[in-house]
């Protein structure tokens, strides 16, 4: 059974928020290209593009499985956001912004989890 993912709302949100946030990062210090910049954009990449590859799973289980791969990077990113704050490599406003809407996307994707586990 192959599902739809551009009908998820938790997949439109992580698509977007993957553009925003490699703009956002575009102005970081060059000694952080490799390391907080790049690891934010892999963990933000990482969670529409699960999202994909959970659709195409034929159980429900394994569905699932991607969907909680993609929950664990969301809330990567948040921690990571975060870190860029406290270190002042991101201005507040830009990083706090991000961080309510990780936030919110973490909510999201629980919420898909905790649907799916129910049928299960």
């Amino acid at each position: 059974m192959s599902r739809d993912h551009n009908k998820l709302k938790v997949f439109r949100q992580s698509d977007e928020l993957v553009v925003d946030l490699y703009r956002s990062t575009q102005g970081f210090p060059p000694e952080e290209r490799y390391g907080i910049q790049a690891q934010r954009r892999r963990a933000a990449v990482s969670v529409p593009t699960n999202l994909v590859e959970g659709c195409t799973r034929r159980s429900t289980k394994d569905y699932l499985h991607f969907i909680t791969i993609a929950l664990g990077s969301a809330s990567e990113v948040c921690y990571l956001l975060s870190l860029a704050r406290r270190l002042e490599v991101m201005p507040t406003q830009v990083s706090e912004r991000l961080e309510t809407s990780y936030t919110a996307l973490v909510h999201g994707l629980q919420k898909l989890v905790n649907a799916l586990d129910e049928r299960s």
